[in-house]
């Protein structure tokens, strides 16, 4: 369990991470989301003793990190997976940091297969492609079983197999009673990964909650409905407090209505449907709505006349 309460991190007069309070439980696998410079790397160095805090605390397992006389068994850790001695070979880099902890060389054997490494094990860090370097991090915070496991963008390079493997990874050892921590900005795979979300900005936390629960907070009541009838139905559904926009293909969405009442106005009208689709936000979405005043860095929007060559920039 990871449990931060009124942590902060000033440098000089710019504060990073502004007085956060978490809890990050095992059994489950927790998304740490935000903004580049909201505070997620900063914050992710602190709990495990790489920043020291201006403020408040943090603990692992019950104990800040420098504590624990057994770290690498109680937590694991990928923050730079180029933090590796580039002249070693993957084998020789997981039997160095096995040797620290008196971890057996039967253990360094099995995180090389596991994490699909067999191949190069005997091979420098240092010629790796960007993939692989993930996969001997990953390895590195799997050696010594942690009961606690923090992967920040372990996705990062990964090929589709690979990106299914740290997803299946993160469930299981959730499963197992593990308490998993990972930040990703892949939207779509941390929808299908986490169960529970923490998302900040500008350092401070603006969600703390079941993905579930950010998920039906987002959003609104918002319906696709096709019909022959289209002016005729919008004309129907339009009053106060519901939004009906015009599509292409006879298609509506409604905001306002939910099917149910879509389905007996139209009814009651006599007016032919042949879909009603009830929508809801994705993650993407509701981490926009969530962020869009905690983002630093803004991209310019580009018209959509502007040549291509401009638009790949």
């Amino acid at each position: 369990m990871i449990e931060a309460v009124n942590l902060t991190k000033r440098y000089g007069a710019k504060t990073a991470v502004g007085g956060v309070t978490f809890t990050v439980k095992p059994g489950i696998v927790t998304g740490f989301l935000g903004p580049n410079g909201a505070g997620k790397s900063t914050t992710m160095r602190m709990i495990v003793g790489l920043d020291k805090p201006t403020a408040g605390t943090v603990t692992v397992n019950g104990k800040p990190y420098v504590k624990h006389r057994d770290p690498l068994h109680q937590v694991g850790a990928l923050l730079d997976a180029k933090a590796v001695h580039t002249s070693r070979s993957a084998y020789n880099h997981l039997l160095a940091m096995a040797a620290t902890h008196s971890i057996p060389t039967s253990r360094v054997n099995e995180v090389i297969d596991m994490t699909g490494l067999a191949a190069v094990a005997k091979k420098k860090a240092g010629g790796f492609s960007l993939g692989m370097g993930q996969r001997l991090g990953i390895a590195s915070a799997l050696l010594g079983d942690p009961q606690t496991l923090i992967l920040d963008e372990p996705v990062n390079g990964l090929d589709p197999e690979g990106v299914l493997w740290v997803r299946n990874l993160a469930k299981y050892l959730a499963s197992e009673g593990k308490t998993v921590f990972l930040s990703s900005h892949l939207m779509s795979e941390m929808a299908q990964t986490a169960d529970h979300l923490i998302v900040i900005g500008r350092g401070l936390i603006i969600a703390d909650a079941p993905i579930a629960e950010i998920l039906a907070g987002a959003s609104q009541s918002k319906v696709r409905v096709r019909t022959s009838e289209v002016t005729r139905l919008s004309q129907l559904l339009a009053s106060n407090g519901v939004t009906v926009a015009c599509h292409e293909n006879e298609t509506l969405e409604v905001t306002g209505l939910d099917a149910r009442q879509i389905a007996g106005i139209a009814l009651a009208n006599q007016v032919l449907v042949y879909e009603l689709t009830p929508l809801t936000s994705s993650l993407e979405e509701a981490y926009f709505d969530l962020t869009k005043d905690s983002v630093e860095y803004h991209s310019q929007e580009l018209d959509s006349n502007a040549p291509a060559a401009v638009k790949e920039r």
